[in-house]
């Protein structure tokens, strides 16, 4: 039986899916994959030894790569991981070998207002429980190699500032000269903490740690994330591990996790976290879920480990970007795709009625709040403006030299209209569309969508990056402020400014990419501007450094690494039936 989900939770649909799922030895069969190369965690979840695949498959062609990013969502999100399940569903209902990859969720957004990104209605992942709470324990690796870097920075600046060279010397190490106000990284949680941005550590005694501001982000900003999202194999992971910049001497040198001698002890700790995590659709296609979201602060893609996996595996990949093409799309196209050297055949642009009303007008709907009731009227005007912000997408994907397909994720308040509406002006715009239900019916729902994926797919690209390497950075930020986002040009405070001519004359940080930190919720840097905003320019305020995962990172607006947690958050809604075990109340 496949419950109504008008008329049931997600979690409910994913329980009683998952009753008849496939088992992980199953889905092994189905992949082609030997003994060896399943790593079970349980019956329905697993790992998969990457190296093994690869090593055994390498001479075999990669599958048709597609990646899914969407239009500027609202708040609430515009069901983009859902269209990614419901696509693969779809694709695998015209008989085609399909696997998705998509991002572990965060604890953060899980127990607060977004939800586990697990899809959603009859087009998700399962099984929702371990998928939402920690799954086989990547987040956790992430957190005691990132933090472990912390204690070994910590240490060292109270050992020297407490300690003559001479007992230094006795424990053989070299004084580093840290500079305790010019430190980079700071702790990590996986939780939306907002408490806990700004704090003072070390306070006591000699023996209780130096003390220093100091605070905490969000696990999945980590860059020790970003390198599981980049790194090829265990040797690449290796060596980046020991580029992160923690810190800077007194002279302005970046101290590194190998200058601490930590390096090897956090690689340790993501050995087993190297490989992608295999679980399935709601309809029992195959789904590596690898690596984490978020990318208006991080990279926010699934791992190029996961990605290379499945192409050689099946004859579709579907991938997912975080948010919107201004920011997870252009970091797939500049960062991902350089960084693996696969090529994409089709990204698919997902948009919804609810996202183009509040772009072209309507009031913004806010999280916890009941929906404004112009949201279950028509609204052609709202929806033909609204459909300047797809189309400006739609032309970022084109840039790319990559055949775009807009998706119409399909609500039941949708008019006829407002659907002609954003079918012609995204098809005026060189855009193939679809109309896809697969939120209320699954695979079934998703054929239109599939069929315009297996045409976009079967026609040739151009795909080409936004800049070269050679790039200077300033000429990248503005590149990418006026291409992508629709600048005028781009401003920077002082300390941006230093530091961007600082970094133009350091060869080796000019090899690096740009990962660029900006709001999801506008193209521009202020939330709150809708639609297609003219005439602004993009304020750098901050320039990081993740030498390990090979970017730098201007950050623009007043954007948090650490997350708040709202007034009504999610973990209210979530509790444990305690004769079954069975957790309720995910979404």
């Amino acid at each position: 039986m496949v419950l109504d989900p008008t008329k049931h939770a997600d979690w409910e649909i994913a329980e009683e899916a998952e009753s008849r799922m496939k088992t992980v030895y199953q889905l092994r069969d189905e992949l082609g994959l030997e003994e060896k190369e399943l790593l079970p965690y349980g019956h329905y979840v697993a790992k998969v030894d990457f190296a093994k695949v690869l090593d055994r498959l390498k001479d075999r062609p990669d599958g048709k790569y597609i990646d899914v990013t969407a239009i500027t969502p609202t708040p609430l999100g515009e069901g983009k991981s859902t269209s990614t399940m419901g696509l693969t569903q779809g694709l695998g209902k015209r008989g085609k070998n399909v696997i998705a990859t998509i991002r572990q969720p965060s604890g953060g957004p899980t127990m607060n207002v977004k939800g586990s990104a697990a899809g959603g209605g009859l087009s998700q992942c399962i099984p929702l429980t371990p998928f939402s709470l920690g799954l086989t324990g990547d987040i956790n690796a992430i957190m005691n190699a990132h933090n472990l870097g912390m204690v070994a920075l910590t240490s060292r600046l109270q050992h020297e500032f407490n300690s003559t060279d001479a007992f230094l010397e006795r424990g053989n190490l070299k004084r580093l000269n840290i500079d305790p106000r010019n430190v980079e990284m700071k702790w990590i949680i996986d939780f939306c903490a907002q408490a806990l941005r700004n704090i003072i550590i070390g306070l006591g005694g000699r023996r209780d740690g130096f003390m220093m501001s100091s605070g905490f982000a969000i696990a999945v900003s980590s860059e020790v994330m970003a390198i599981l999202s980049v790194a090829k194999d265990l040797k690449d992971m290796r060596e980046r591990m020991g580029k992160i910049v923690v810190a800077y001497d007194k002279r302005g040198n970046p101290v590194t996790t190998g200058d601490l001698e930590v390096d090897g002890a956090m690689t340790a700790w993501m050995v087993e976290a190297l490989n992608p995590n295999l679980m399935q659709t709601l309809e029992g296609q195959p789904t590596f879920v690898h690596a984490g979201p978020f990318a208006n602060i991080a990279i926010g893609q699934s791992s190029i480990i996961a990605d290379r996996v499945a192409l050689k595996l099946g004859d579709y990949v579907v991938t997912e970007s975080g948010f919107a093409a201004d920011i997870g799309f252009e970091k797939f196209w500049n960062l991902k795709c350089r960084m693996s050297g696969l090529t994409p055949n089709c990204a698919v642009v997902v948009a919804t009625i609810r996202a183009l009303k509040a772009h072209g007008g309507a009031p913004l709907p806010m999280p916890g709040q009941p929906l404004d009731p112009a949201y279950s009227k028509e609204h052609v005007e709202w929806v033909e403006k609204g459909c300047e912000n797809l189309i400006h997408h739609i032309n970022t994907v084109k840039k790319a030299g990559i055949n775009p397909v807009v998706c119409i994720n399909a609500f039941h308040t949708d008019t006829d209209n407002e659907i002609k509406a954003v079918r012609r002006l995204a098809e005026d715009a060189g855009a193939r569309v679809a109309l896809s239900k697969h939120w209320q019916y699954g695979g079934e729902g998703a054929l239109e969508f599939a069929d315009a994926v297996i045409e976009a797919c079967n026609e040739p690209n151009d795909f080409k990056y936004l800049y070269e390497l050679e790039t200077p950075l300033r000429e990248r930020i503005e590149l990418i402020a006026k291409e992508v986002y629709g600048a005028d040009g781009v401003e920077y405070t002082p300390e941006a400014m230093e530091k961007a001519v600082r970094m133009e004359k350091d060869p080796e940080i000019q090899k690096l990419g740009t990962c660029m930190v900006k709001t999801h919720l506008s193209l521009t840097d202020n939330p709150m501007l809708k639609g297609v905003p003219g005439g602004w320019k993009l304020r750098i305020r901050d320039i990081l450094t993740y030498q390990g995962a090979g970017f730098v990172v201007p950050v623009a607006g007043a954007i948090s690494l650490m997350p708040g947690t709202a007034a009504n958050p999610a973990y209210r809604r979530i509790d444990v039936d305690t004769e079954t075990g069975k957790v309720e109340g995910l979404f």
